[in-house]
């Protein structure tokens, strides 16, 4: 266990001054990472293509007008907040190995946080090549930059995902639990981690694993489950429940996940570790839905069969962060998601009016 008092002060010694890196940063997760180490007195650098996710993908898309307008503040927000921060950002393209190098040659990263990669296995699944260059050819080309560095970075993190377990076998599984990934998404991001792995121990590069699971929270425009309900209640589409809804999974806040990255980057030991970064307590899709309807009353289930490839999920455990961290989820769906939900309705209330006027 980490000797070091594990409180905010403390993340802050260790963070101020420091110069990190983060590759594909602009999105969801990385733009409130970028914030969070900026009020820990963090130097940080964002290096992304603007590809995924970002403002002329949502404005050529086939959504809906209000969706547009509201992914379009999501997105413009994330800059502004990133700007005002302090934060720099370069539009450079991690595949490309000569414009990652310019960041690393103009910032000399004391840490770097790779997180490029595509959206969901839902966008993998439609698109695996660009899933594949996206998350190993960033990956590798970030790993030969902090190889090749003449100031290598101390650390390198690198963000995973849950879904590297495959079929849970037990209500709960921790970061012992041998990884059985299914499908593209998942066996890309073990592929990363297992490449990672690889150079820290051929080139003793200190690295740092974050599993996170069924994250929500301000400004995403991933269309990830937790959105997909909201958006679908104020659009009166029916929310799909799967298999009744009682599959369960480990659904996260935004702020949890990023209080946890940022003590592992804050309190990390010369040494390799994985951490389950989640609340630690699965809920059910129908937990969710209902939630969703105590904001939207008029929200419509609609009954399916459970989805064949979509892997048997549960509770990851989050005991290691907890003693190795000092992390400790605050952030339960009953009132955390609840008003996510509760805002949501209102953005999506005050563009449907200006749309309308």
């Amino acid at each position: 266990m980490n000797s070091t008092p594990m409180n905010n002060d403390n993340i802050r010694k260790n963070l101020s001054g420091e110069r990190i890196l983060l590759v594909g940063g602009a999105g969801f997760i990385g733009h409130h990472l970028a914030l969070s180490l900026r009020s820990y007195g963090a130097d940080v650098m964002v290096s992304d293509n603007l590809m995924v996710n970002h403002l002329v993908n949502h404005l050529y898309s086939n959504i809906s007008p209000i969706q547009r307008s509201l992914y379009r503040l999501f997105l413009e927000t994330r800059i502004d907040l990133m700007r005002d921060a302090g934060v720099h950002l370069r539009n450079h393209d991690a595949r490309t190995f000569g414009e990652l190098s310019l960041d690393f040659d103009e910032f000399s990263p004391h840490r770097v946080v790779h997180l490029a990669a595509i959206s969901s296995a839902v966008e993998a699944k439609k698109n695996p090549g660009m899933a594949f260059d996206l998350q190993l050819n960033t990956l590798r080309n970030t790993l030969e930059l902090v190889r090749l560095h003449k100031e290598q970075p101390k650390q390198i993190m690198l963000l995973s995902s849950s879904t590297v377990y495959g079929d849970f076998s037990t209500p709960e599984v921790n970061e012992n639990t041998r990884p059985q990934p299914k499908g593209l998404y998942a066996n890309i991001k073990y592929m990363s981690e297992r490449l990672l792995r690889a150079y820290r121990d051929h080139f003793n590069i200190g690295c740092t694993i974050i599993r996170p699971s069924a994250l929500y929270g301000e400004r995403c425009v991933s269309r990830r489950v937790s959105q997909v309900f909201i958006e679908n209640a104020l659009s009166e589409k029916p929310l799909p429940i799967e298999g009744g809804g009682q599959g369960k999974l480990d659904f996260t806040s935004i702020h949890d996940l990023i209080d946890g990255m940022v003590r592992a980057l804050a309190f990390f030991q010369p040494r390799s570790n994985t951490y389950n970064i989640t609340f630690g307590h699965a809920r059910s899709i129908a937990d969710i839905a209902n939630i969703v309807r105590e904001v939207v009353p008029n929200a419509i289930f609609e009954e399916r069969p459970a989805a064949p490839d979509k892997p048997i999920r549960g509770t990851l455990s989050n005991l290691r962060a907890r003693e190795q961290l000092g992390f400790s989820p605050s952030f339960p769906i009953d009132t955390a998601y609840k008003l996510y939900c509760e805002t949501y309705k209102n953005l999506w209330h005050q563009a449907q009016k200006s749309l309308s006027s």
